[in-house]
């Protein structure tokens, strides 16, 4: 079944602790939120947060959860190797106005693993949570790594979620690889690539904003007071300008 047009890359394997997988490629954000949701993928991010810290010593991640990712990491588990304690995605527990924090904090925001639930609801534009209202109001990167059941990655109705979301200019949308399901025991489920292919995507993105930010910016100095003709084309004289 045709995939969406950012999925359409030959899937890898499950995402595993490979040497390749556990080295540290480059990276430019400073300030990391991490959202994680109710997906079994989720008992793996302690050793990830703990990459992450070991990595990249100066970046400073904070981590909220929803309730249902607690059944299958805690909170302690991950607030151990987080900056700060982890929050729970919920208006209840939330006494300010958290989803302005997080979406004026963070320089990117990784959503890692995200269920087909809150692919949806991020696509359709929901924002019930604290972290959902963040994500839709964020100028900040947002990276998306689904973690999807047998046949959800080729469901009709997650891959409209998935091209409504790479319609968005800020998203990072991570295509799931073929991994290992706890239900059926076959390699039929999707599960997310390792957070190190993860960080390379997120980078790759931000160079690139960058220097589209950057470049018209370059071209107006290169062109101010008039001394920056473009090269094989003679500048006007102040006659000429004036005809």
């Amino acid at each position: 079944m045709t995939r969406p047009e950012q999925a359409l890359e030959a899937p890898g394997s499950a995402p595993e602790a490979t040497p390749d997988a556990l080295v540290v490629p480059p990276f430019g954000i400073r300030r990391l939120l991490l959202v994680v949701t109710g997906s079994t993928t989720a008992a793996g991010l302690p050793q990830w947060l703990t990459w992450l810290r070991q990595g990249y010593p100066e970046l400073i991640v904070r981590v909220v959860m929803s309730r249902s990712a607690r059944r299958f990491v805690t909170p302690l588990s991950l607030g151990l190797r987080a900056d700060g304690p982890v929050d729970t995605d919920a208006w209840e527990e939330c006494d300010e106005a958290r989803h302005v924090a997080y979406a004026q904090w963070a320089e990117a925001i990784l959503v890692y693993p995200a269920t087909f639930h809150f692919t949806a609801r991020l696509a359709l534009g929901l924002a019930d949570t604290p972290a959902l209202l963040a994500l839709q109001c964020t100028d900040a990167l947002v990276a998306v790594a689904p973690s999807l059941p047998p046949g959800g990655f080729d469901s009709p109705a997650f891959r409209r979620h998935w091209a409504a979301l790479a319609a968005r200019q800020n998203i990072v949308l991570v295509p799931p690889v073929p991994g290992y399901s706890l239900t059926t025991g076959r390699e039929d489920g999707w599960v997310p690539p390792p957070v190190s292919d993860v960080v390379r995507r997120i980078e790759d993105r931000r160079t690139e904003r960058e220097h589209l930010r950057t470049a018209p910016a370059s071209y107006e100095a290169m062109t101010a007071d008039g001394a920056g003709a473009l090269p094989g084309v003679p500048a006007q004289t102040e006659q000429e300008a004036g005809r």
